[in-house]
């Protein structure tokens, strides 16, 4: 994600202490949403390992929302970057610029949501929490430490790439791991009520939205062109 985000950790830093002197569990409005090279230039092998399954679905709105959101969205982050490792500096035009470009400006908002979770909820767990099943939404009882499957879905990063797939691989596999960002974007605008979330989720769809587009670009450019690629532009707006 390029873009605004440095104003928008300065913004995320400057309202911490206020935040903190406030109320950090503000409530929200109850709703509940349950969402559930070319392969270095070997473009016969398309057969890209799968990416497994992401679970969308922070839990309803309560105090807690924005805490869930957030560790949900580190660690939806952290496979983003895991992801780019594998074509840095590789020899595909563009491929790895565009990782390198990911991998940056997806490690600094990991950095801004971390701040941002010690100011709101200093006295949260130092793990990633979830809704425990029949939790209260608005207390810290109500949740539980996040599993480690619920880690590996978050972060979808599925199969390890081989050398001669490691390209389509990232291309296709960035696709849908963005179209994840762009449902939980959209589930923070309708749940959230925090202006430093919600001004994340906005710039989340606007620079997801042209990373993907230069994705599906890349892709045809190795003949690649799938129905699959187009399946999030429904959520390109807000």
């Amino acid at each position: 994600m390029r873009l605004l985000i440095a104003p928008l950790l300065l913004a995320g830093i400057w309202a911490a202490p206020v935040l903190a002197q406030a109320d950090p569990h503000q409530h929200h409005q109850h709703h509940d949403h349950q969402h559930q090279s070319a392969p270095d230039h070997d473009s016969s092998d398309h057969d890209s390992p799968s990416h497994g399954t992401h679970s969308h679905d922070v839990g309803a709105a309560g105090a807690t929302y924005d805490l869930r959101w957030l560790d949900a969205m580190v660690q939806h982050h952290t496979g983003a970057l895991r992801m780019s490792e594998f074509v840095f500096n590789i020899g595909s035009p563009g491929v790895g610029a565009l990782a390198n470009s990911i991998w940056r400006e997806q490690a600094r908002e990991i950095k801004a949501m971390g701040q941002w979770r010690k100011a709101w909820y200093p006295e949260a767990p130092v793990y990633p929490v979830a809704l425990r099943p029949g939790g209260d939404p608005s207390t810290m009882a109500g949740l539980e430490r996040m599993s480690a499957a619920q880690i590996q879905a978050m972060q979808m990063m599925g199969d390890t790439p081989t050398r001669s797939n490691r390209v389509s691989w990232f291309l296709e596999g960035m696709i849908a791991h963005h179209g994840g960002a762009l449902e939980m974007a959209h589930d923070a605008l309708e749940t959230s009520t925090h202006p430093t979330v919600r001004r994340l989720a906005r710039e989340i769809i606007v620079a997801q939205r042209v990373e993907i587009i230069a994705l599906r670009r890349m892709l045809r450019n190795a003949g690649l062109d799938k129905p699959e690629y187009y399946k999030y532009d429904s959520l390109f707006s807000f």
